[in-house]
């Protein structure tokens, strides 16, 4: 005995002529698609220029951040070489002031031996007026010279004491000392040289530690 077909679901029923057709796609018109293609090249056209301006903006404050930078730097250099220069010349100066200084001492002492041991007599005789003597010592070639000196000075600042005036070898022409019973004062070129040197020494010493 046969066996019955068995009944399937997945044919179609209905006649052909009865099945809706599919909508109609629509069409978009030629220009209008061209409009908008032109459209989308001009917003993409803005878009790169104006991401190509950034990256010309940020590059640019890149170069001049860069710019500064190095002038910054040479600026400090330039700066720090100029004072180091304008220093060593400050310090020149100071020791070629020196030299001179030190020639024109020597040169005035040779041409005025007895002017400023005339100078330190006449300041000290007006406040020894009670002083009993007065010893000055100084190089033999200028004792008789220092001797009429004094005695000059003597009548006009009042000072009534005894005057002894002797020659010591041992002092440089230029210098010497003034001796009473309780003080003195000295004459010495060579010691006030020197304390010149030492202050000048101290003072290019702190003049580089201050700009080091």
């Amino acid at each position: 005995m046969a066996s019955p077909a068995r009944f399937t679901f997945d044919l179609d029923l209905t006649s052909r002529s009865g099945r809706r057709a599919a909508p109609p796609v629509p069409s978009i018109p030629e220009d209008v698609v061209a409009q908008l293609v032109a459209n989308a090249r001009e917003e993409a056209f803005a878009e790169g220029r104006a991401a190509g301006a950034r990256d010309a903006e940020a590059m640019a404050a890149q170069t001049i951040a860069a710019a500064a930078a190095t002038l910054a730097t040479q600026t400090a250099q330039m700066t720090r070489a100029f004072d180091e220069a304008l220093g060593e010349q400050h310090d020149e100066a100071v020791g070629l002031a020196m030299t001179i200084g030190r020639k024109l001492a020597l040169h005035l002492v040779a041409r005025f031996p007895i002017t400023e041991l005339k100078a330190l007599i006449s300041e000290c005789l007006p406040s020894l007026s009670g002083v009993p003597h007065l010893v000055i010592r100084c190089h033999p070639d200028l004792a008789d010279a220092i001797r009429d000196a004094a005695e000059a000075q003597m009548t006009s600042s009042g000072f009534a004491g005894r005057l002894i005036v002797m020659g010591d070898p041992d002092i440089r022409i230029g210098d010497g000392r003034l001796e009473w019973a309780d003080g003195g004062l000295v004459r010495d070129i060579a010691a006030t040289g020197g304390e010149i040197d030492r202050q000048i020494a101290t003072y290019l010493a702190a003049k580089t530690r201050r700009n080091g």
